[in-house]
């Protein structure tokens, strides 16, 4: 008599039992700790979930985190929000966006009378890098999307080099 095979289930703390974003993450880091790379610092990190406690949660927000010489910029897509419904702290280290959308919409026929409210909010914390002029971040936003403008120090900005590459 064959006996079929166990179904292995994961263990807990291993990346097939995380979700699949998490997943990921831990196989990239794993894979550049193979390479003599310790755990990479990831700039921005923040919460876990994107959720405040006691608050519904509209979902997280598509974020976008980019550099160039200057500065960090980070784009939030908020769609059906306005500046209004839109919050940015900076707390020491920690960056905060948080946001509420209250919808409403309200239809009267001869037969019948719907009113739908939704209520949800958001919060995401970054942590910023330590080269960032604090006193200058910027923010901006136009159509529903978030355009955050971190500049760096006078001092980060100068202290890049290129190093030549020579063969043999």
């Amino acid at each position: 008599m064959a006996s079929a095979p166990a179904e292995r289930k994961p263990q807990s703390g291993t990346p097939a039992a995380m979700d699949p974003a998490r997943a990921f993450r831990a196989e990239i880091d794993r894979l550049f700790s193979g390479f003599g790379f310790p755990m990479m610092r990831r700039l921005f990190d923040g919460d876990t979930d994107g959720r405040s406690a006691g608050t519904h949660a509209i979902g997280r927000p598509a974020v976008d985190v980019t550099e160039d010489e200057k500065a960090y910029h980070i784009t939030a897509e908020l769609p059906g929000m306005s500046e209004q419904d839109v919050q940015v702290s900076l707390n020491d280290d920690i960056l905060t966006l948080r946001g509420e959308k209250k919808q409403e919409s309200e239809k009267k026929e001869a037969n019948y009378y719907v009113a739908e409210r939704s209520y949800g909010s958001f919060q995401r914390n970054f942590t910023i890098p330590a080269d960032v002029d604090r006193e200058k971040i910027d923010a901006q936003f136009s159509k529903g999307v978030l355009t955050l403008t971190l500049p760096k120090t006078a001092q980060a900005t100068s202290r890049k080099k290129t190093i030549e590459v020579k063969s043999g």
